[in-house]
């Protein structure tokens, strides 16, 4: 009883003080993380990265257009910096002239932590006084890296650290270093759940619908990280496919081949790469190397041989009648 009292003491007294802590919003997620922004200058592609314990962390801390810039918002999210940021960039405003914009009138400054990358290179970032212990941020050119609620406060300078040691690697796998180097510092003091990966172009070409180069979440995973890692990897697989398709429609056949051994290598188990590899080769002419691709294929699935008779009558299937019957009876 005596206990109940007491806890309903500190209760009266909570409700009695003014509640300058509560600033933040019921609906503001609460993305305590770490993550970076960061541009490559060769190629001018800048890109958000990140993990926490929270579920579906991309969905509110990674914002990010082509020729404009990127944000991470976090801590006591504001996701309204996210759009907004973009849209002050989009009017010419640098990034520090937007954190200075978004912070003037939130009164929740002082739990937020966001930082800004414009699509010259700028950064500014920005940690507020009462983010969770350890929370802090290093900025540096073309980059800054950023956490809070960390279990030591060796996780940032880490960060920094890969992301200046890995220049040799394209951006989307420089980020994924930099996330690796954080976790191996301890990371995030409760665990670890999402993560998430976008890369936007340095350009924009007016097509938005094809301006997220990788665009990527893991919501919810018992080693988010690794998992991100897997699903970069797969889209670079496709993204051989893709080229080896495009190859095709322009009878580029060297290439095609090419474009879909790189697919396979980087996905050797996927039966589809396995597939169009085996297509092409019969589309060359060389009707018996496709069958040797095209025969595991079948036995692990019998609708890749249904789906072969109906490649003829669109045209992505173009040999004889006989050859046809011979690809099709193949055991």
């Amino acid at each position: 009883m005596k206990k109940l009292l007491i806890l309903l003491g500190l209760g009266a007294l909570a409700v009695a003080r003014p509640a300058s802590a509560q600033v933040y919003k019921p609906q503001e997620p609460l993305a305590h993380t770490y993550s970076i922004v960061a541009r490559d200058p060769k190629t001018g592609e800048m890109a958000v990265a990140v993990q926490s314990h929270w579920f579906s962390v991309g969905t509110s801390v990674s914002w990010g257009e082509a020729g404009v810039g990127v944000v991470a918002t976090q801590s006591f999210t504001n996701k309204s910096f996210g759009l907004r940021g973009l849209a002050l960039m989009k009017q010419g405003k640098s990034a520090e002239e937007t954190l200075k914009i978004l912070l003037s009138n939130d009164p929740g400054r002082e739990v937020r932590q966001v930082a800004i990358l414009d699509a010259k290179g700028g950064v500014a970032t920005h940690t507020g006084k009462k983010c969770i212990t350890y929370a802090g941020h290093i900025t540096g050119k073309n980059f800054s890296v950023q956490a809070n609620m960390m279990l030591n406060e060796t996780v940032w300078p880490a960060m920094a650290k890969a992301f200046e040691q890995n220049a040799h690697l394209p951006l989307a796998e420089r980020m994924l270093a930099v996330l690796d180097a954080a976790e191996a510092q301890g990371g995030d003091i409760r665990g670890k759940q999402s993560a998430a990966l976008l890369v936007v172009p340095g350009k924009s070409n007016k097509e938005p619908w094809n301006e997220r180069l990788v665009d990527l979440r893991v919501d919810d995973h018992e080693v988010p990280l690794k998992e991100l890692r897997r699903l970069l990897t797969v889209q670079r697989a496709y993204e051989h496919m893709n080229n080896g398709d495009l190859a095709v429609e322009k009878n580029d056949m060297a290439l095609a081949m090419k474009e879909y051994s790189a697919a396979e290598r980087l996905q050797p188990n996927n039966l589809e790469m396995q597939y169009w590899h085996g297509i092409t080769l019969a589309n060359t002419g060389k009707v018996d190397e496709a069958i040797k691709i095209l025969q595991p294929v079948f036995k692990a699935d019998k609708n890749w041989r249904t789906l072969t008779e109906r490649l003829p009558p669109v045209g992505l299937l173009t040999v004889s009648a006989a050859n046809l019957k011979k690809i099709l009876e193949t055991k």
